[in-house]
């Protein structure tokens, strides 16, 4: 990734500078460390904490409970949406990056010196909820501050490329957080549930500093600097968008809802194998960890085929595909077959659902200009996501107390994923549209970039 430079122009000295290369890399690395923070509570609300928060006596109503927490972050999602993308219109991308960063290390840090159930009762789950909803809140401004940014910096024909090591960091964040859990996971239980589950997350105070020092290097994006110094940033940025981008806002929330896939595989299925089937915890975490080593290779690539073939065509290719890959993944879990789950598992969440990957963030945050692009895709993503973010907690009570009635579970992510599939085909293909013209009803001329209808 070669840095392509916007030099300053003579009459104006201070113009900002373009540098896709260190926007994307700090993208990456930034959206890693913050979501290995955010993926280690989803591992340990499947494994330790039905156990270690929740009253003994009921497993399957603690398990229920667990993965409620998880999905209560999501509830926090749409109001941080609100609150971050504000943020990131007036006061700028590379702040908001800074502020979330923070707000999950300490939240993840707390959570990991938090006394269970046996210790102090009932304040236990609902100091891990408030915890959580923190994480939740703060998590909202992540991807969409660093996709804003990334596209803001890239070159024209390459915005698919640069943008798509957003989500490729999420899958190294979890890549790390599961690696963190697969000694974690084979300690002796006594060993486990008293302190061992707690490394992982005292682990995020070294995370959180790295992040910081990476992105505090990181330039302001170039377009929103321009804007700002053009007196064009708007001082109520969700009022335009509601005004003028409301059918926008609702096609991204409804494409969004591919997530429910990731979900799925890394928490469902990881608590039915473990818990009803008997598979093996690390063998199951070695799964997901190689699906997203794949996924670290094929992301970008699909980045590239977004930029060459349109964004539409391959975000479509992954939510079809997973949607017809649930299936035989779901059932080798429930065969306890081991080999079958690994092949398919892997071809599910580290190529097939890697298109998505590759293209959503492009695809997203060029359905809108400068002046409210963050908003725009704070407010779709996370409400989508707040959706899917519920799925384990739904897909527990569809499969019934054993968990064994896996069939809904495919059905419900099946669903999300056609939907999803659906939502992209109403919107706009913006590949070959000039980064100027973006969020416009119709594209202008460029030099650098083919005109077409936005």
């Amino acid at each position: 990734m070669d840095d392509a430079v916007l030099r300053p122009d003579p009459a104006t000295p201070d113009s900002p500078r373009r540098t896709p290369r260190k926007a994307a890399v700090s993208s990456w690395i930034g959206s890693a460390l913050e979501y290995y923070d955010f993926f280690i509570y989803g591992t340990a609300a499947a494994l330790i904490f039905p156990k270690v928060f929740f009253p003994h006596g009921n497993a399957a109503a603690a398990t229920v409970a667990s993965l409620a927490t998880f999905g209560v972050a999501y509830v926090a999602r749409p109001v941080g949406s609100f609150l971050f993308g504000h943020l990131g219109d007036t006061i700028g991308r590379k702040r908001v990056l800074l502020l979330t960063l923070s707000g999950m290390g300490l939240a993840t840090f707390l959570i990991g010196v938090l006394p269970g159930y046996s210790t102090i009762g009932f304040a236990a789950p609902i100091l891990l909820l408030v915890l959580r909803l923190v994480q939740g809140l703060v998590v909202a401004g992540e991807q969409s501050s660093a996709g804003s940014t990334t596209l803001e910096h890239a070159p024209p024909g390459k915005r698919a490329y640069f943008t798509s090591f957003t989500l490729a960091g999420t899958q190294f964040g979890l890549i790390l957080a599961t690696a963190v859990f697969l000694p974690i996971s084979a300690m002796p239980s006594e060993e486990l549930l008293s302190w061992g589950w707690r490394i992982p997350f005292l682990l995020s105070a070294a995370v959180t500093v790295a992040g910081w020092w990476i992105r505090r290097s990181l330039h302001e994006s170039p377009e929103f600097e321009t804007a700002k110094h053009e007196r064009a940033t708007p001082r109520a940025p969700l009022a335009v968008l509601l005004r003028h981008h409301t059918p926008d806002v609702l096609k991204i929330v409804f494409s969004a809802l591919v997530s429910v896939s990731s979900t799925i595989v890394t928490i469902y299925s990881l608590t039915y194998g473990a818990s009803t089937i008997g598979m093996s915890r690390t063998a199951l975490l070695w799964m997901i960890m190689t699906g997203n080593i794949v996924a670290l290779v094929a992301i970008p690539l699909f980045g590239k085929a977004g930029d060459r073939f349109g964004r539409k065509p391959v975000f479509l290719f992954g939510s079809l595909g997973v949607a017809v890959l649930i299936w035989p993944f779901i059932w080798a879990v429930s065969q306890n077959n081991l080999a079958l789950v690994f092949v398919v598992g892997i071809l599910l969440s580290g190529i097939v659902y890697s298109a998505y990957g590759g293209v959503g963030y492009a695809l997203w945050t060029e359905q809108f200009g400068t002046r409210v692009r963050m908003s725009g895709v704070a407010v779709g993503t996370q409400f989508g996501f707040a959706l899917g973010g519920f799925a384990p907690s739904v897909a527990a009570a569809l499969a019934g107390p054993k968990l064994a009635n896996w069939m809904p579970v495919a059905a419900l992510t099946t669903a999300a994923c056609v939907v999803s599939a659906l939502a992209v085909l109403t919107m706009r293909e913006t590949y070959r549209t000039p980064l100027a013209d973006l969020g416009r009803p119709v594209s202008r001329p460029a030099n650098d970039e083919r005109t077409v209808t936005a």
